[in-house]
């Protein structure tokens, strides 16, 4: 029999995209939780709502760094080697090794490690160790971002590809670690990740237009599949959107701060739990 997600669902799940995709402590791994609490064990299952939520934070990134994107893109315009352009290249760069990965390896890393909460929680504990430690470390801090930190940032992005792992707790972390910039910091780190969100999304659609998953969804729906409706599916969206702007102006000034040992320590108390209960079951 069909089940159908309804609209509170997609509101909680829509909540969680937008908060965590900023948050350190991994977006992938609290949907993957999240849907688990709901009877979806199989994030397929709702790959419209999750390529829905991604879009979201997107235009929620774009609306809160509106200003420095616009800086960036006038910057390239002038056709001279300035400011706005040695930024779009670093963000140029921090892409390579999650397109490396995000095209080639994605499908074999998901099927060597899985994406269940065993996994999840594992690398939670990752991630809150990682923070952990940019917490503690205390380099000399760098005024600007070179090319080859950038690559560095963007290798931690790739890494993150595992649900569990924090994206931008990576990529803050990394950047905190070799010594830059808390003020410059969190901005790239949330700007970096607009292209990999996007291409990602792509993909997704891409695999839920595409024969094979239409045979695929085709058999779970007789096997009792779970879809989802134009009004959850709105509500999702608008809910990722609105808590995702929220969210990241909340982060860049906890970064500044230099707040994150605490989310550290939730990393690792939810990761804990996330271990323990499939052990339990």
């Amino acid at each position: 029999m069909e089940e159908t997600l309804n609209w509170f669902q997609a509101f909680i799940l829509g909540i969680i995209q937008g908060l965590t995709e900023y948050l350190p402590v991994s977006s992938s791994g609290h949907l993957t939780i999240a849907s688990n609490l709901f009877g979806i064990d199989d994030g397929s299952k709702i790959l419209t709502l999750n390529i829905a939520v991604h879009i979201a934070t997107v235009l929620s990134t774009v609306v809160i760094l509106w200003k420095e994107i616009v800086w960036i893109f006038s910057d390239l315009f002038k056709w001279k080697w300035n400011e706005g352009s040695k930024y779009a290249v670093n963000i140029l760069i921090s892409m390579i090794p999650v397109g490396i990965v995000g095209l080639l390896f994605k499908d074999k890393v998901e099927e060597v490690f899985g994406s269940g909460l065993l996994v999840v929680g594992i690398c939670l504990m990752i991630t809150a160790t990682l923070l952990a430690f940019s917490y503690w470390a205390k380099p000399r801090q760098r005024e600007n971002i070179s090319p080859l930190h950038a690559f560095i940032i963007g290798i931690a992005q790739a890494v993150a590809v595992l649900p569990g792992l924090s994206r931008s707790g990576s990529t803050i972390a990394t950047g905190l670690i070799l010594g830059n910039k808390k003020e410059r910091l969190a901005q790239f780190s949330f700007l970096m990740v607009i292209p990999p969100i996007l291409g990602e999304a792509l993909l997704d659609a891409k695999k839920l237009i595409s024969g094979e998953t239409a045979t695929a969804v085709a058999d779970a729906a007789q096997s009792g599949a779970t879809t989802i409706g134009t009004i959850p599916l709105i509500i999702g969206f608008l809910a990722a959107f609105i808590v995702g702007c929220i969210a990241c102006k909340w982060m860049i000034n906890i970064v500044k701060k230099g707040k994150l040992i605490w989310f550290a320590v939730y990393c690792a108390i939810v990761g804990l739990a996330a271990i323990i209960i499939p052990l339990l079951g």
